[in-house]
């Protein structure tokens, strides 16, 4: 694999560059790599019955992670918990992964900081 020095252009670059493009960017903030990915055969089935509950899923979640970042002392409780790690890059991410699979026998979001 070839290894690049982005220019400073590409290093701020993330996503997509464009909305008809397939190529996207990445910077990892701790380490500054750029990374780039390309969206290759992508899939024009239409969903299973699997990946319908798992996007129900993720926007119950994302709902709750909202929710949760609207409210200032919750907000305050779960950055303190994100600051003391340095696996997750950002607050929204952290709390997504945490609520993610977390839930009760109903498929009611269980909403808990500080696990």
């Amino acid at each position: 694999m070839a290894s690049i020095k982005p220019m400073a252009l590409i290093e701020s670059m993330s996503k997509k560059v464009c909305m008809h493009s397939d190529v996207y960017f990445r910077t990892n903030r701790q380490t500054g790599k750029v990374t780039t990915g390309k969206l290759c055969n992508p899939s024009t089935k239409p969903d299973s019955v699997n990946q319908t509950k798992a996007k129900s899923r993720f926007r119950k979640v994302l709902a709750a992670v909202r929710t949760i970042l609207s409210d200032s002392t919750e907000k305050a409780r779960w950055r303190a918990e994100y600051k003391a790690q340095h696996r997750y890059g950002s607050l929204l991410g952290y709390v997504v992964h945490k609520l993610n699979h977390n839930y009760d026998q109903n498929g009611d979001l269980i909403v808990t900081p500080g696990e």
